[in-house]
């Protein structure tokens, strides 16, 4: 099993920057592919970005060029640095990790952006 604790939310001004993080434990050494997803309220759950382990990522539209995920395989800890944040990204943000298996969800954390 695995289990995933996000940090790193909080309240900021647009133009900000926050970082999140993602702590995993278990059996973290079969996780192939880990991710952000987001949900506003009363919108859908969306995808962020993604990186496997083998470092290549993947952005939504909406976030390229201003948010990076990265990720440090021996911490077992997934980041997502987010620059120039916008009143749009205020949403719960989640963790999620891939295994052969399964999916595996964090928490969440919430992150607001004021304008």
């Amino acid at each position: 099993q695995v289990q995933l604790v996000e940090s790193g939310g909080g309240l900021v001004q647009a133009g900000g920057s926050l970082r999140l993080s993602c702590t995993g434990s278990g059996s973290m050494f079969s996780i192939n592919v880990m991710g952000w997803y987001r949900q506003a309220p009363g919108k859908q759950r969306e995808l962020v970005a993604g990186i496997t382990s083998g470092g290549s990522t993947n952005y939504a539209d909406s976030v390229k060029g201003r948010f990076t995920i990265s990720r440090d395989n021996a911490k077992h800890t997934m980041y997502l640095q987010m620059n120039s944040l916008k009143p749009e990204d205020t949403a719960a943000y989640y963790c999620s990790a891939l295994d052969d298996r399964a999916l595996y969800w964090g928490q969440g954390t919430q992150v607001t952006v004021s304008s």
